[in-house]
């Protein structure tokens, strides 16, 4: 929290977060309705998360997963989602923080969420990570063309053009 005021950036990032959260709650609830899929990118070398370990070897810091047709068992906890996934023919349960997550997109509606997680919080344990400042993404074109792994589609407005330069 800030010494001498309120610590906007947190309130933001966890109301981003929260959007997450929610929406991935929605989704174990009903399902995907429509054309709604997830695309969500996170950081794999980040405490609490728990994918096997060919997962992890292949994607040492950071993975994209996509929830549409095939995903069972989908949980949406306070501080974290769990999602049974197939690798290769092969069920697979992750657990995934929400503080994990580097990107979230519904390309059907042309919606994204981009985070930024430091390599020193995915070292760090999840209480005492401190909040990234969060980007929002407004995408123009589908994301389908771009995969998020790569780059997020769209204009990426940063908060720090609208902070006060010391």
């Amino acid at each position: 929290m800030a010494r001498n005021g309120f610590d906007y950036n947190a309130m933001v990032e966890q109301a981003m977060r929260d959007v997450v959260r929610l929406a991935l709650g929605q989704a174990a609830e009903i399902g995907m309705p429509g054309n709604h899929h997830m695309m969500i990118g996170f950081r794999t070398d980040y405490p609490g998360v728990d994918i096997p370990g060919y997962l992890k070897q292949s994607y040492p810091q950071e993975m994209t997963i996509v929830l549409q047709h095939q995903f069972w068992e989908l949980e949406a906890r306070p501080e974290l989602f769990t999602v049974t996934l197939s690798f290769n023919k092969i069920a697979e349960r992750l657990t995934i923080p929400y503080a994990a997550i580097t990107a979230f997109a519904d390309p059907s509606v042309q919606f994204g969420l981009q985070f930024r997680v430091a390599a020193a919080d995915a070292a760090a344990e999840p209480t005492k990570a401190k909040p990234a400042l969060p980007a929002a993404v407004k995408s123009e074109e589908p994301a389908a063309e771009t995969p998020a792994a790569e780059k997020p589609a769209g204009e990426v407005v940063a908060l720090d053009a609208f902070r006060k330069k010391k």
